[in-house]
Formats: C-alpha cells, structure tokens, sequence
C-alpha cells in the first residue's frame, strides 16, 4: 500500500467529512470554535467567505454537511451545524465596513447577470472587488429571485434577506428591476458587455395532466401559488386542501396554507416516506402544524361537481422493500374531498428568452452547460443555480457562482476559462505542552439541542412570524461542545516513530494498526477495528525503521481525540489544524503553506 500524500489538500480535507461535503466548503469545524469564544462576527465573516448568505442559508439550508458529520457515528445525531451558523448571523456585529468593497478605479469590463437570486448575487460578489462593472437584470422588483418569492416568511424573514444582499448590491452593482430580458440575441447584440451570466432559476412549476385539472380555478402550481402569496394576490385559501408532491415546495405549501385558514391539509405522496425529497426537518415542521402525510396514492382525475373542486382520486398502493427496491401493487382507489389542490410535483427550467440558434441546447431543453467552467458553448455566456442543471438548494447556487465568477473572470482577462486556481492548505501544530493543546479535545455527551418553535397559534396569526426562535446561548454553548474537531488532524511522522505501540494501546475507537505492507484489500482485513466504510481513506505511513511495518489508519473510524498525541513518547504523532484555501476569482494559492515543526 503507497504512502499516503498528505500534502495534497483534498486529502485531509475530505478528513473534515462536513466540509468537503459542503458544496462551497465552509469551513465548519473553525466557525463552531469561534461561537464557543463568542466571537460571533468573527465566524460570520468566515462562512461569508465561502457561503455568502450566512443568515438566509442558516435557515433555509438544505445541510448536506450534517449527514457527512462525523458525531452521528458517535451517538447518532450530527451537530447542529445549520442552526448555529444561524447563531453567528444573528449575534454579529454590525460587519459592513469590514467586508470587500469595490475599487473606485473599475477594470474596463463590463458583465451582465440575468436574474438577482443566489447563484447572480454571488457572481457579482466575487467581481465587483476586482474592479468589475456588474449590471443585473431582474424582473421583480426586490432582488433574490426565488429565495424571495417561493420561500415564505415565517421561515426567511424579508429583513434577513434584504441586509445580506444588501452587502452585495451594496457595492455599487447596478441593478435594473422590473427588467426581464426578453432577448438574449438583443443583450449580446448591444456588445455592451463582455461577458454574460444566466442566473434566472427554474421558474416553471410541473403540470400534472389527468381528467379534471382545467375544469376548476381552484387547482394551483405550488411555485406560483407562493408567488401570489408573496406578492399579496393570495389571501385566502378553501378549508380542506390537498399538497400534490412532497418536496421542500410542498412543505412551504401546506404551512402557508395553514396560515391561509385551511384546517384540513393532507400533503399527499406516491411512494413511502424513505423515498421523500423534503428534508427530514421541514416534514416535522409541517406534521407539528397538524399537517397530514399521505403515502402510497398516485392522482388518478379532479373530482368536479357542478362545475366545483370537491375531491381528488388516487390510486391506492401496498409498498414492500424488495433487494433495497421499492416495490408497489395497486390495492385500490380513493377520493379524498377537498376544497383546493396544490401541485407541488418539481419544477423545470424555462428559457424563452434564449434563442436556440445562439447555443447548443440538449436533454430537457436546457443549455448544455460545462459542469467545471459553467460556460455555454456560446463563448462568454455562463450559467449557474438551478439555470445550469435543474432545482437545487441554494448552497449550490452560491457554489456555481463562485465557480462562474473564476470562469467569467478568465474570460475577460483572456485567460482559458479551464485553467482553475489550485487550492492550497495550511497544517499548524496545536501543540501547548505535553498533555495540552489549543483547542478542546474533551468529549462532551451533550445531546443534540432541540430548536424551541413559536407556539402554534401565535405562528398561525401572520404570514410572516418567524417560527424557528433561534438557539438560547445555554443551547449554543451545549451544541458548539458536540463538535469533534474534524479538522485538527492526527499527524504522523514516521522518522520519529520507535513502534512502541503505545497510541494502539489507548486508541478509544481502535482505528490504529501496525501491518506488514499488503494491498490495501488485504490490509483492510487485518484492521484493529473492520473497515465499514471503504469510501473514506485509510491513512498509510511510509515503511517504519524498526521493522519496516506500515502505520495505518481508519480516518472513517478516527474521532480526533488526540489521546495517540498525547501518549507518543517521541512525538510522532501530533494533532494539527488543518485549512484548506479555496481560491475565488482573482485568487491564487500557488503552494500548500508549511506543516509547521516536525
């Protein structure tokens, strides 16, 4: 088995299981250990480096860091990472004087957005400071596309919304509302700009085509309906409503309706609750507003009664799980009476404005999209967020605007769009002493802490009552301690190992083993503890000295206790903070930064 390269940062980077699956790849671990020393503006502007919305994705994100987080594997339920990125947001001080500003001498180039939501806004963040001038075109009048009008209030409260892009178009980034763009040809036709970004969402709802569905005004497509909702078209809703789907759309749906007056809302869903798109979160959300699941039933035709919306039918399914497959037999069908009916079954993208002359377009009439440069093949024209390759969370989005931002700023300077910043790191020894280290290693049992609601009635009088509280500092200074401090790595130098045996012997999870070189297959057998997930490494020492053995270990079974540290007597093992540098546009990070002392 080959020495394991740990100066090529995507190896210890992938360690910090949270933020390598943190599509921007905030760094988590450092942000958590800032809330502990109450240095909340400083963790804020750390996760406004990757993320840029802190505030808005600390409530509506969709968390892909907490399945990855490594405390599950400890008691089963990860750090509260999301909420108490929403604890720095809220806590902060005030921060726009320390944030990146654009320069008063601008570049010469010229770039274009299409839409204001997450994906453009993040696009303009990154090239307003390298002297860009950025105009965006926006059809509404406020900015934040679809976290605006499709997110409701009581989840993301408009001031929220409005302070954190405000850091953004408070730049001086010229934005046009009320200015769809009806024509890419004409946009590019102007030679007003040097590069364009499509950054306009997925704003089409799904139909749901079956008998009835024209022959009442009471069937709605979920995103619109929010939409009406938002914008004060909407006030009312009947008493008993069916959610057709069961994604996040769904969830925002059958809460509004709630709100709205409806008293009896069934979500409904055609497979079992494993196979649901909403987040785990947003399903008790709804189910603690009285909310009813419906599963295994597939709309078959509206029920209409003189010329009125009365019931829907469904067909009826029994689920088994066959070989992790899901099998389903029709057993019947159904009507369920209702009043209104939402479809809320997906969205697609739309793109009138494009003509298809101008680009290669493929599969599901979208633009075929490089998924590394975010460019078209139309030379200057990018896309990013759901615009590039479908409905995704808004993480995502601010993602690909990072990745755009590089691409467009190549393009202007003449640069090949495929040529991407390396990334870098910095590994620095947490060393203070014999037995001390500089950041805290104990384990703490705390549970994970429980988000407080707003009280039902209270949440049901307005649209617009927030109805996550937020965590209570005795919440946050329990949650920061469940963090494991993925990021302070185990580092071993294999020159001053004496294979003592001594960090095997008080290894808590057994995730140490000295072996005879083998193929990783064999040495996987011959583990201290099995090997359960192969998808995480294991690390591999050079030959040792003494016998030429391999030290190994299982970084999937690792917790970072730091006690192999702590007992080596010749310090060849050493706990060292890892940070990985991520460039955005205009950045470089030539060569990794010093490992610190061996």
């Amino acid at each position: 088995m080959r020495r394991t390269d740990v100066g090529n940062p995507d190896y210890y980077h992938q360690v910090v299981d949270c933020q390598w699956a943190c599509p921007a790849h905030t760094n988590v671990p450092e942000y958590i250990r800032l809330i502990a020393q109450g240095r909340f503006t400083d963790a804020y502007l750390l996760n406004r480096e990757s993320n840029v919305f802190p505030g808005i994705l600390g409530r509506t994100c969709d968390r892909p860091c907490e399945p990855a987080c490594r405390r599950t594997r400890v008691d089963g339920k990860p750090v509260a990472i999301c909420r108490l990125k929403r604890v720095a947001a809220d806590h902060r001080d005030e921060v726009t004087h320390l944030l990146p500003r654009a320069p008063e001498k601008k570049n010469g180039k010229k770039v274009a957005l299409i839409g204001a939501g997450p994906a453009s806004l993040s696009v303009a963040n990154d090239l307003m400071p390298l002297g860009y001038q950025v105009t965006i075109f926006e059809k509404f009048a406020k900015p934040g596309g679809l976290m605006r009008v499709n997110i409701p209030a009581f989840r993301l409260p408009e001031q929220v919304l409005d302070e954190e892009i405000g850091y953004v178009t408070g730049m001086g980034v010229d934005v046009r509302y009320n200015s769809p763009v009806d024509s890419l040809k004409a946009l590019l036709d102007t030679k007003a700009f040097d590069a364009v970004f499509v950054g306009s969402g997925a704003p089409k709802g799904k139909e749901l085509e079956i008998p009835g569905r024209h022959d009442s005004d009471q069937v709605f497509i979920g995103i619109e309906w929010l939409a009406s909702i938002h914008f004060g078209h909407v006030e009312s809703v009947g008493k008993r409503v069916l959610i057709i789907g069961v994604g996040n759309t769904a969830m925002d749906c059958c809460r509004s309706a709630k709100r709205l007056g409806a008293t009896d809302v069934k979500v409904v869903a055609r497979k079992t609750r494993k196979y649901f798109k909403a987040s785990p979160w947003e399903l008790e959300d709804a189910e603690e507003e009285q909310v009813d699941i419906v599963e295994n039933r597939e709309p078959i035709r509206f029920v209409i009664e003189h010329g009125k919306l009365v019931g829907m039918e469904f067909k009826k399914f029994e689920s088994v799980e066959v070989n992790g497959k899901l099998e389903q037999t029709v057993a019947g069908t159904e009507i369920l009476p209702c009043d209104t009916v939402i479809l809320a079954i997906g969205q697609d993208n739309a793109f009138p404005f494009i003509e298809r002359e101008l680009m290669e377009f493929g599969k599901w009439d979208m633009p075929v999209v490089d998924k590394t440069t975010f460019m078209s093949t139309r030379p200057g024209v990018f896309f990013g967020g759901d615009a590039a390759f479908g409905p995704q969370n808004i993480i995502w989005a601010v993602e690909q605007g990072h990745q755009a931002a590089i691409s467009i700023h190549n393009y202007c300077q003449g640069v090949p769009v495929g040529e991407r910043p390396q990334r870098g790191m910095e590994l620095r020894s947490t060393r203070m002493g014999l037995h001390q280290w500089s950041y805290s290693n104990d384990y703490n049992p705390a549970k994970r802490q429980k988000m407080v609601h707003v009280e039902l009635k209270k949440r049901f009088a307005t649209m617009s009552t927030e109805v996550e509280v937020g965590f209570s500092a005795e919440q946050t200074a329990a949650e920061v301690q469940r963090c494991l401090n993925c990021d302070v790595q185990t580092h071993f130098t294999e020159s001053q190992c004496i294979e003592c045996d001594a960090c095997i012997d008080i290894c808590p999870v057994d995730c140490l083993t000295l072996t005879p070189s083998a193929d990783e297959a064999v040495i996987r057998q011959h583990l201290t503890a099995p090997a359960v997930n192969p998808e995480q490494a294991l690390f591999a020492s050079g030959a040792l000295k003494q016998t030429g053995r391999l030290m190994i270990k299982d970084e999937n079974v690792c917790v970072h206790c730091g006690l192999c540290a702590e007992r080596c007597p010749t310090y060849a093992w050493d706990m060292r903070k890892f940070t990985v540098l991520i460039p955005h546009a205009g950045e470089q990070v030539a060569e990794p930064a010093a490992t610190g002392a061996r």
